[in-house]
């Protein structure tokens, strides 16, 4: 398609294309580390209510890694328990169980939060605001196309791709042009990148159809303040507690309610929150359920679930979030997908861009993200089928019994709540060692611990010396320092990782601590230790070097060592990612492991 002369030309370093969940975070991450960031949207205004909803609890350590938790757990509502309901011996339904709602042991907030996406977007565009990044809308972009030429695509300077938008307010003749260095496409499920590229989505859509709505009920369901999976025989409805009085009702639909039996798709005339309501009142019998205020939000939706068959086109344009795999809502896990996509995305393209990194970093992003998606996928179509599928009965004995669908919501834990994430081997995660750190698996997120701060015994959890600000944390747990031998052992490492063939001199670009966070952790007892006993390198500031001991009080803390796997004498370097997942593990000695794994992904000063 050829393009016609326009009034208007640009660069920029990123253009992020949809200013959802995907779009918010990637935006905020970039604007954060100084790139330059452009985000564009063809809605003419951000979502008032409804969407998605829920927040898990390794989305919210990753909100506390960018400084954002803490506005998100003022406004949202926590969820704590979870209840299940079942088919009564005497019709309608009743109680069978209640459980944690979150099971992930290691979770630093083991609950998740939910607040409607209007409101969980506005804390990212906030943010964005304060470092001079707002969404250009309503933007539609017409017309996207890469360079073919390998000289443009492998250097990291060029802007190969050319990308044609129009403001839909305004003449063809004011239409803009914009060249890019590279390009996110976090447009939703419908992606206008990624059927530009070509970018096919496979998988299957199944016959399962919900309807949401959001409402203020008047019930007298005792549990209507938790999260609960109701199996009745009238069908299946889930409950999600939503910020101040408002409440989300999942409900499963038949096709009578909602196909149209001459076209056989869905008709959303056929239904209103009204009738949805009135199928929810049939499921939830004995108990009355009805609101007498405004219905917030409503929708209907078939589950599909689908993976995108790649997550970039040559490095240089990618696609996250719901543009790369669609699932169904119930497990909460869309929008923390999402996020964590652009979260895992933008520190690469902050390296790349700086010089820091190679190109090849970039790759990285669709094994990781692509992997996970899949898993999700697979996930979530046993969820799905537990959870569409009718409650085992004295009639219906090959349904779904309680027992099943809470072994399947336990076991799953892990993984919906984000905390079992796992990223395999690669460039970026090198698990040979490891033995020396045995239960901080590499590949999964640092686990949050706290250890009180030598110089004056202040207590922190580590993740909040871990922030997202594009830097790798190198963690030197030093061991007993209070020990002779020991000490010798941590000084000759020192000077080792100091020296020019180690990798902090080699990638550190002439300013090793822009790139390279040094904490120290020793197992020692803050009667025994001073941090000035550390060498320069490993104390590089007074609030660098941490104790694994008890606070004052010996209310928290300790520990650490034992929790982590980590011999308390001999100590180990840990490599955190700039994302919070652990890098590398490594013996002391065995220093030139920890240079050979920042070799095969960084650039040279």
């Amino acid at each position: 398609m050829p393009i016609a002369a326009v009034a208007k030309e640009s660069e920029v370093d990123v253009l992020i294309i949809g200013a959802g969940p995907a779009g918010v975070m990637c935006a905020n991450a970039l604007a954060m580390a100084g790139v330059n960031v452009r985000i564009i949207d063809q809605r003419p205004a951000k979502v008032a209510a409804g969407q998605a909803d829920g927040i898990q609890p390794r989305t919210i350590e990753v909100l506390q890694s960018y400084g954002l938790a803490e506005r998100l757990l003022r406004e949202g509502n926590q969820m704590h328990m979870a209840a299940f309901y079942n088919p009564s011996p005497s019709g309608g339904i009743e109680r069978t169980s209640r459980a944690p709602d979150v099971t992930a042991p290691s979770a630093r907030y083991p609950f998740e939060v939910t607040l409607h996406q209007g409101a969980i977007e506005a804390i990212f565009l906030d943010s964005m605001s304060a470092h001079g990044v707002i969404v250009e809308r309503p933007i539609v972009p017409t017309y996207i196309e890469l360079s073919q030429s390998e000289e443009e695509l492998k250097d990291p300077n060029a802007h190969p791709v050319i990308l044609k938008h129009l403001d839909p307010s305004e003449r063809e003749g004011d239409s803009e042009i914009v060249k890019a260095k590279f390009v996110v496409g976090a447009d939703g499920a419908h992606s206008w990148v990624r059927k530009s590229l070509g970018i096919s989505m496979d998988g299957e859509q199944t016959d399962y159809i919900w309807g949401v709505v959001d409402m203020v009920p008047d019930t007298d369901f005792p549990d209507i303040r938790c999260k609960c999976a109701v199996h009745s025989n009238n069908g299946s409805c889930m409950i999600i507690p939503r910020e101040g009085d408002l409440v989300r009702l999942y409900i499963q639909l038949s096709d009578r309610d909602v196909v149209d039996p001459a076209t056989g798709r869905v008709d959303k005339s056929k239904m209103g929150p009204e009738k949805l309501l009135a199928v929810a009142q049939k499921s939830f019998k004995p108990f009355e359920i009805s609101t007498s205020g405004q219905i917030d939000w409503w929708t209907l939706y078939i589950i599909g679930q689908r993976v995108a068959s790649k997550f970039s086109v040559r490095e240089r344009v990618f696609i996250a979030g719901d543009a790369c795999h669609t699932h169904s809502p119930k497990a909460g896990q869309g929008m923390n997908a999402s996020m964590n996509d652009t979260h895992n995305l933008a520190w690469k393209l902050t390296h790349v861009l700086r010089g820091w990194s190679d190109l090849s970093l970039l790759q990285t992003y669709e094994f990781e993200r692509r992997k996970y998606a899949q898993d999700l996928i697979d996930f979530d179509k046993k969820f799905s089928k537990l959870f569409s599928g009718k409650p085992r009965t004295q009639d219906n004995q090959d349904g779904v019994s309680h027992e099943e669908f809470l072994g399947a919501f336990q076991t799953f834990g892990l993984f919906t709540s984000g905390i079992g994430v796992h990223y395999e081997p690669s460039a970026i995660t090198h698990n040979q060692h490891q033995s020396c750190a045995s239960t901080l698996i590499v590949g999964e997120r640092m686990v949050p611990h706290v250890f009180v701060r030598a110089a004056d015994a202040r207590p922190y959890d580590i993740q909040d010396l871990l922030p997202s600000d594009t830097r790798f944390k190198i963690l030197v747990f030093v061991g007993d320092v209070a020990n002779t031998t020991q000490a010798e052992r941590v000084l000759r490492l020192a000077e080792e990782m100091g020296g020019q063939e180690s990798f902090y001199r080699k990638f550190g670009h002439g300013n090793p601590s822009k790139v390279f966070d040094i904490l120290s952790i020793a197992s020692a007892k803050k009667q025994d230790v001073n941090y000035t006993d550390l060498p320069p390198l490993f104390r590089q500031h007074w609030s660098k070097v941490l104790l694994d001991d008890t606070d004052m009080y010996s209310r928290v803390g300790g520990g650490g060592y034992a929790r982590y796997g980590i011999d308390q004498q001999h100590g180990a370097i840990v490599v955190v990612r700039p994302d919070g997942y652990v890098g590398i593990v490594a013996p002391f000695d065995h220093l030139k492991d920890v240079n050979t794994y920042f070799d095969s992904f960084m650039a040279q000063s």
